[in-house]
């Protein structure tokens, strides 16, 4: 179900590529095209680090910051700075923007595929496991859109 609603997410991203010039510095110091890059490169390094991970090494972790999350299904807006690995490079063309959707859209279905113990490390919140994965996509993305949808006064 949570796939569904990340694929349903990432239909709705391609249709603000063209905006990607946009910027509203009241909402978002980065303008639309920066939040596409930024959630794709979030996307795509979980998807390549869930598939690589080694299922005996996962540990829970318990995180108050992680439930709070997960519960409320929002991350508070400027709490937390993207780490280095996830900040896109400047000017991402629309043609780059459009494959790395298209390359999401074909890799999310084979998350549940992976062994129930596949995670991927969170900087804040620890091991991410294989079943809490689409749904941290899915919060995740969500909080790019509404900055997103913001920027551009849809609401």
């Amino acid at each position: 179900m949570k796939s569904k609603k990340l694929q349903a997410q990432l239909e709705e991203m391609e249709q603000y590529i063209q905006k990607k010039e946009q910027l509203d510095p009241e909402i978002s110091k980065a303008p639309v095209g920066w939040h596409l890059a930024h959630n794709l490169k979030v996307i795509h390094s979980i998807l390549d680090a869930i598939t690589t991970s080694d299922p005996g090494r996962y540990q829970k972790k318990f995180s108050w910051i992680k439930e709070f999350v997960y519960l409320t299904g929002r991350i508070p807006r400027g709490k937390a700075r993207a780490p280095k690995k996830v900040v896109p490079e400047e000017n991402v063309s629309e043609e780059v923007l459009k494959a790395q959707i298209d390359m999401a859209k074909e890799k999310i279905p084979g998350i549940l595929e992976l062994p129930e113990n596949a995670f991927f490390e969170h900087p804040y919140f620890g091991h991410i496991k294989r079943d809490e994965t689409t749904k941290f996509l899915v919060i995740h993305t969500g909080h790019h859109l509404k900055i997103i949808r913001d920027i551009l006064k849809w609401k």
